[in-house]
């Protein structure tokens, strides 16, 4: 047993690659450009991936028309969520809102100082946003 400050141990040892696939893929590879403000480190006709965040997690796109039956864009969004920290909720809202998301859910407190929202990007695909305490601690203290 642990708190919440001890890492136990797990053969899954942390997320590598987030990956949506999408049926546009020029279009989602550009909007995601501007959303990360850099281009992406890989990319194919078939993929394109970016490293981003503190972290430089591995987010991905994938070309559905061409992944072979792999993974198909989806239909309406739903799936898995992934949150992505940030300082400013209402402000990363505005500006993913400005380049063409969709609010899903506005803020909410989920207690704890935990405070999430969501949009849908262009693409069918959740992009959810989370202010996050636990986050905070474990980059402050990988970085002091």
């Amino acid at each position: 047993m642990s708190d919440d400050t001890t890492p136990t141990p797990s053969p899954l040892r942390g997320l590598t690659t987030v990956v949506f696939p999408v049926a546009d893929f020029e279009a989602a590879r550009s909007w995601y450009a501007r959303v990360f403000g850099i281009e992406p480190y890989l990319d194919t006709p078939a993929y394109a991936e970016f490293r981003v965040g503190d972290y430089l997690h591995e987010f991905g796109l994938l070309n559905a028309p061409l992944s072979g039956g792999f993974a198909d864009a989806p239909e309406t969004p739903g799936g898995a969520i992934v949150y992505w920290h940030v300082d400013d909720i209402e402000g990363e809202l505005a500006r993913l809102v400005a380049l063409g998301a969709t609010l899903r859910h506005p803020p909410r407190d989920f207690g704890r100082g935990f405070i999430g929202a969501s949009v849908v990007d262009p693409f069918g695909h959740i992009l959810a946003l989370m202010r996050n305490p636990h986050y905070i601690e474990v980059f402050e203290a990988r970085t002091a």
